[in-house]
């Protein structure tokens, strides 16, 4: 039996007789034999890997999207090369330099300019977008829907009697800040009042940015997310405020120290995993030269828990 024989049927090949295809796998089962990825990778000119860059790896919002997609990746034989940028201006550097070491790449939470995105699309490396819309960019994109829930939490708020409500931001470049901040806006009509407080997406931004949002005199801090929120909740805690009795704090994502906090945060949970799973879906496709019709965002999930309550001066 010929090398080429052997090599046809360890990459699939249909142009093999059945019987010997059958004689080759019996043999690499026997002899526990795995096919080496960088010698494939050099004979067909690919990596066989895949980059994801992202904002944070501290972040445990994106661990859960990274799990599921290193899942698929590793099903379809890709490995994962993460990184992260440190300043928003590095962020299209990274995914440049990132690019030339990999087949695909998936850019999670892209913070960039339009400009950027499309420079990346212009590349002609299979590129997905995760958590973030951009019209006008020729990539494939997958995200969540944030304006409903967010809204449907502001409606949760107005229920409780809460009127004055401050939102910690994220990052202003971060499209999922974008939504979330227009939902709250749009909850004028339930009867909040909002204001924005600059913030970001970490413990100790929430915490830091709380001194100043009590000085708008809410009954109510909605954090961009629930790392947020949580130094929040320290940040009142140390100042002798108890959540919810005297404020209450609302996060986004579900991450899984939001449900074991004291108290338990009221926050939208996200897909995570669906969100992964389905960036790799796009990717893979993209790097077999297919493109997906665009999917429709995924659906994000309001949950009540111990950290909102009624708005103080409004209990009866």
């Amino acid at each position: 039996m010929s090398v080429a024989t052997v090599s046809r049927v360890m990459s699939g090949s249909l142009k093999v007789n059945p019987e010997m295809a059958e004689r080759v796998r019996r043999a690499t089962e026997e002899l526990e034999y795995r096919p080496n990825g960088a010698a494939q990778g050099l004979a067909s000119g690919m990596h066989r890997s895949v980059g994801v860059v992202l904002p944070d790896l501290s972040n445990p919002y994106f661990h859960g999207i990274i799990k599921a997609t290193n899942v698929g990746a590793a099903r379809d034989g890709y490995r994962m090369l993460v990184t992260e940028w440190q300043e928003p201006g590095e962020e299209l550097g990274v995914c440049l330099d990132v690019l030339s070491r990999v087949d695909g790449l998936l850019v999670l939470s892209a913070r960039m300019e339009t400009d950027g995105l499309r420079d990346l699309a212009a590349r002609g490396v299979p590129t997905v977008l995760v958590n973030r819309v951009e019209l006008g960019v020729d990539l494939p994109m997958v995200a969540v829907d944030n304006f409903s829930p967010m809204l449907e939490l502001c409606q949760h708020l107005a229920s409780l009697g809460h009127r004055r409500v401050v939102y910690l931001a994220g990052s202003p470049g971060a499209w999922q800040n974008r939504e979330r901040w227009k939902a709250v806006q749009q909850a004028r009509i339930l009867g909040l009042d909002p204001v924005m407080v600059a913030s970001d997406a970490t413990i100790e931004a929430g915490y830091e940015a709380t001194d100043e949002a009590l000085g708008h005199d809410p009954t109510a801090l909605i954090a961009f997310n629930d790392l947020a929120a949580l130094g929040a909740v320290a940040r009142l805690r140390e100042l002798g405020l108890k959540t919810p009795e005297d404020i209450s704090v609302t996060g986004f994502d579900d991450v899984a120290l939001a449900r074991y906090a004291d108290p338990a945060l009221t926050t939208i949970v996200s897909p995570k995993a669906a969100l992964g799973e389905q960036a790799w879906v796009m990717l893979e496709a993209s790097l077999r030269g297919e493109r997906l019709e665009q999917p429709p965002l995924l659906s994000a999930t309001f949950v009540q828990r111990a950290s909102t309550g009624p708005a103080k001066g409004s209990r009866t």
